[in-house]
Protein backbone atom coordinates (compact mmCIF):
# COMPACT_ATOMS: atom_id res chain seq x y z
CA UNK A 1 0.00 0.00 0.00
CA UNK A 2 1.42 3.81 -0.96
CA UNK A 3 1.25 6.46 1.10
CA UNK A 4 -1.41 8.12 -0.85
CA UNK A 5 -3.48 5.26 0.09
CA UNK A 6 -2.64 5.20 3.92
CA UNK A 7 -3.52 8.42 3.94
CA UNK A 8 -6.89 8.00 2.52
CA UNK A 9 -7.57 5.64 5.07
CA UNK A 10 -6.55 7.96 7.71
CA UNK A 11 -9.49 10.73 6.42
CA UNK A 12 -11.63 8.21 6.89
CA UNK A 13 -10.82 7.61 9.86
CA UNK A 14 -11.35 10.82 10.72
CA UNK A 15 -14.84 10.82 10.16
CA UNK A 16 -15.61 8.90 13.11
CA UNK A 17 -13.86 11.53 15.81
CA UNK A 18 -15.38 12.60 18.69
CA UNK A 19 -13.79 15.51 19.34
CA UNK A 20 -16.43 18.01 21.20
CA UNK A 21 -14.47 19.45 23.31
CA UNK A 22 -11.13 20.61 21.07
CA UNK A 23 -12.97 20.56 17.68
CA UNK A 24 -9.53 19.06 16.62
CA UNK A 25 -10.32 15.97 14.84
CA UNK A 26 -7.77 13.35 13.70
CA UNK A 27 -7.29 10.07 12.00
CA UNK A 28 -4.63 7.47 11.91
CA UNK A 29 -4.28 4.41 9.80
CA UNK A 30 -1.68 1.95 11.03
CA UNK A 31 -0.27 -0.47 8.29
CA UNK A 32 0.95 -3.60 9.79
CA UNK A 33 3.29 -6.35 8.08
CA UNK A 34 1.04 -8.76 6.82
CA UNK A 35 -0.56 -5.50 5.05
CA UNK A 36 -3.49 -5.09 7.02
CA UNK A 37 -4.78 -1.67 7.92
CA UNK A 38 -6.33 -0.67 11.43
CA UNK A 39 -8.22 2.55 11.55
CA UNK A 40 -8.34 5.04 14.53
CA UNK A 41 -9.56 8.20 15.74
CA UNK A 42 -9.21 11.13 18.51
CA UNK A 43 -11.58 10.10 21.40
CA UNK A 44 -11.89 13.25 23.77
CA UNK A 45 -13.49 12.64 27.38
CA UNK A 46 -14.39 15.87 29.08
CA UNK A 47 -11.59 14.85 31.69
CA UNK A 48 -9.03 15.44 29.43
CA UNK A 49 -6.22 12.84 30.25
CA UNK A 50 -9.02 10.31 29.66
CA UNK A 51 -8.42 11.42 26.02
CA UNK A 52 -7.29 8.88 23.62
CA UNK A 53 -5.53 9.85 20.82
CA UNK A 54 -5.68 8.68 16.69
CA UNK A 55 -2.56 7.34 16.70
CA UNK A 56 -2.83 4.93 20.07
CA UNK A 57 -6.29 4.05 19.04
CA UNK A 58 -5.55 2.06 15.88
CA UNK A 59 -2.48 0.33 17.29
CA UNK A 60 -3.95 -0.58 20.76
CA UNK A 61 -6.89 -2.03 18.17
CA UNK A 62 -3.88 -3.57 16.11
CA UNK A 63 -2.71 -5.00 19.01
CA UNK A 64 -5.62 -6.33 20.87
CA UNK A 65 -6.23 -8.47 17.83
CA UNK A 66 -2.73 -9.70 18.26
CA UNK A 67 -1.07 -7.87 15.34
CA UNK A 68 2.24 -6.22 16.63
CA UNK A 69 3.91 -6.00 13.92
CA UNK A 70 3.97 -2.29 11.88
CA UNK A 71 5.19 -0.98 9.04
CA UNK A 72 3.64 2.52 8.83
CA UNK A 73 1.24 4.79 10.27
CA UNK A 74 -0.61 8.06 8.01
CA UNK A 75 -1.78 10.83 10.03
CA UNK A 76 -4.32 13.47 9.12
CA UNK A 77 -5.65 16.25 11.58
CA UNK A 78 -7.33 19.48 11.86
CA UNK A 79 -10.63 21.27 13.13
CA UNK A 80 -13.63 19.16 12.51
CA UNK A 81 -15.66 20.86 10.09
CA UNK A 82 -13.09 21.49 7.89
CA UNK A 83 -10.04 19.58 5.71
CA UNK A 84 -6.75 19.19 7.16
CA UNK A 85 -4.81 22.48 6.51
CA UNK A 86 -1.17 21.46 8.34
CA UNK A 87 0.66 18.45 8.99
CA UNK A 88 -0.42 16.86 11.99
CA UNK A 89 2.46 15.15 14.02
CA UNK A 90 2.16 12.41 16.68
CA UNK A 91 2.21 13.62 20.34
CA UNK A 92 4.87 12.58 22.65
CA UNK A 93 2.90 9.58 24.12
CA UNK A 94 1.97 8.51 20.54
CA UNK A 95 5.62 8.83 19.41
CA UNK A 96 6.50 6.34 22.64
CA UNK A 97 3.37 3.88 22.35
CA UNK A 98 5.01 3.24 18.56
CA UNK A 99 8.41 2.99 20.29
CA UNK A 100 6.99 0.31 21.65
CA UNK A 101 5.80 -1.51 19.06
CA UNK A 102 7.69 -0.41 16.05
CA UNK A 103 11.38 0.01 14.87
CA UNK A 104 12.73 3.38 14.69
CA UNK A 105 15.03 2.94 11.52
CA UNK A 106 12.49 1.08 9.35
CA UNK A 107 8.67 2.14 10.93
CA UNK A 108 7.60 5.49 8.76
CA UNK A 109 5.23 8.07 10.04
CA UNK A 110 3.16 9.76 6.73
CA UNK A 111 2.04 13.25 7.14
CA UNK A 112 -0.28 15.24 4.33
CA UNK A 113 -0.97 19.16 4.70
CA UNK A 114 -4.01 20.70 3.15
CA UNK A 115 -2.01 21.16 -0.24
CA UNK A 116 -1.81 17.24 -0.67
CA UNK A 117 2.24 17.54 0.17
CA UNK A 118 3.45 14.70 1.64
CA UNK A 119 5.86 14.19 4.75
CA UNK A 120 7.27 11.08 5.50
CA UNK A 121 9.31 10.44 8.79
CA UNK A 122 11.12 7.46 10.13
CA UNK A 123 10.36 6.91 13.97
CA UNK A 124 13.84 7.73 14.82
CA UNK A 125 13.57 11.37 13.54
CA UNK A 126 10.55 12.28 15.55
CA UNK A 127 11.52 10.24 18.93
CA UNK A 128 15.39 10.75 19.09
CA UNK A 129 16.87 9.05 21.59
CA UNK A 130 13.35 7.29 22.79
CA UNK A 131 13.12 5.09 25.80
CA UNK A 132 12.64 1.46 25.09
CA UNK A 133 12.34 -2.02 26.82
CA UNK A 134 16.03 -2.19 25.91
CA UNK A 135 16.76 0.16 28.76
CA UNK A 136 14.89 -2.13 31.44
CA UNK A 137 16.91 -5.53 30.06
CA UNK A 138 19.57 -5.21 33.29
CA UNK A 139 16.64 -4.94 36.15
CA UNK A 140 15.09 -8.57 34.64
Amino acid sequence: MGNKELINEALEARKKSYCPYSGFAVGAALLCEDGTVFRGCNIENAAYSATNCAERTAVFKAVSEGNMKFRAIAIVGGPKEREPEDFCAPCGVCRQVLAEFCDPETFKIVLMNGDGEIREYLLKELLPLGFTGKALEKTR
